[in-house]
């Protein structure tokens, strides 16, 4: 199983140079590798190969007075700046052809030295090593120090340094592990209906009351998005600004994926079989509930949930977005229609039962959830299909 280990790492500022030399050398060839493609497909020709693009962008370029500073970064760096290309291009020609599922992939765009985040991948052509001391020693750019976190299972085949937006620096390390992390088999099975005012309630009755990160740093975003709309557009001032606005969204992101992270490794520990609903966020998100939906970052949470699912050898199911979950009695199974979202709690009509709208719903998505991870779903969704 392929597995990524990101760690913060710390730079001298030499280091910082040479970096920044290698992400732009990076982002030239990338942007050298598009432009010749869209002046190929301008005129009538035929797409250039990757080994013509790296032999001319590259090999030839560097001879050149133009482009002679490309020697500044490792040859393998380059290379897969091109391949990221031909990957951008693939995800688009697949998603035009209805090859690639999931929402539309637009054409590949230029790079701009402008973004704050930057980043270059080092495979193993390039040898970069883990040294004796803990230090990650990166070609033309020497001994960076490493925070460790945890250990890696095996040796890293790629790197990837990653500069955020915040201006911090991280290492993320690809690996591949053959070791069975599968744990105990325990008896539960648990559905989770996710929401705005509680993040998630589990069939057992557990109400995960929703952290709102987002919602608790609004002030301090509020008083640096002032601050920097005050600064003078180009001015360094204003460049200090936004690192201020992105080291302050950066922590909200931090805390929100640390939190989400302890609450499904939880619950994938805890359960056999683990039951979402698969809802549309990307609809969600574009209605007046926006700003609450990203806070929450579901799409996020149940993401940790599948690979960790995987991972540990655990069920993982998604049941359909269209399962009328808050419809259903989850005693008796019987359909008692919409309901707005102000009733929290009501009664069947058929076996009253009284249910938590919430908990009812978690269970009715538990229920669905095992008959879809058995290959047996049928129950009505909730166009009566």
């Amino acid at each position: 199983m392929l597995l990524r280990y990101n760690f913060r790492v710390y730079p001298t500022p030499g280091q910082r140079t040479a970096l920044a030399r290698t992400f732009g050398c990076a982002r030239t060839v990338y942007n050298d590798g598009l432009r010749a493609r869209e002046e190929a497909h301008a005129s009538g020709q035929p797409f250039p190969k990757s080994g013509d693009l790296s032999k001319r962008l590259i090999t030839q370029a560097k001879k050149t007075p133009e482009r002679a500073w490309l020697s500044n970064a490792p040859v393998g760096v380059m290379q897969q700046a091109l391949r990221d290309l031909d990957a951008a291009y693939r995800n688009y020609f697949d998603s035009l052809s209805g090859k690639r599922k999931g929402p539309k992939v637009g054409a590949p765009r230029f790079r701009s030295r402008k973004d704050n985040r930057q980043t270059a991948k080092y495979t193993k052509s390039d040898c970069f090593s883990i040294t004796k001391g803990g230090k990650l020693r990166l070609p033309k750019v020497g001994e960076i120090s490493v925070r460790w976190s945890r250990a890696l299972p095996s040796t890293p085949s790629s790197v990837t340094v990653v500069k955020d937006t915040a201006g911090r620096y991280f290492a993320s390390f690809m690996v591949a592990t053959a070791e069975d992390e599968t744990l105990p088999p325990v008896g539960s099975e648990v559905g989770i209906d996710l929401g705005l005012t509680h993040f998630a309630v589990l069939s057992d009755g557990t109400k995960v009351a929703a952290p709102k990160f987002l919602r608790r740093a609004a002030r301090k975003l509020r008083r640096l998005q002032q601050d920097l709309s005050r600064k003078q557009r180009g001015s360094n001032n204003r460049k200090k600004a936004v690192v201020k606005v992105a080291r302050a969204h950066a922590r909200v992101a931090d805390t929100r994926r640390d939190w989400q992270h302890k609450l499904s490794t939880a619950i994938i520990r805890d359960n056999q079989a683990v039951y979402v609903e698969d809802l549309c966020v990307s609809g969600l998100a574009r209605t007046r509930l926006a700003k609450s939906v990203h806070d929450a970052g579901w799409s996020q949470f149940v993401g940790m949930l599948e690979y960790k699912a995987a991972r540990y050898g655990r069920t993982f199911a998604r049941v359909d977005r269209f399962f009328p979950s808050s419809q259903l009695c989850s005693a008796c199974g019987f359909k008692d229609g919409p309901k707005p979202l102000v009733i929290r709690e009501w009664k069947c009509v058929n076996c009253e039962t009284a249910h938590d709208r919430d908990i009812n719903a978690a269970r009715n998505i538990r229920t669905e959830g095992h008959k879809v991870a058995v290959g047996r779903a049928e129950t009505a969704n909730a166009c009566g299909g």
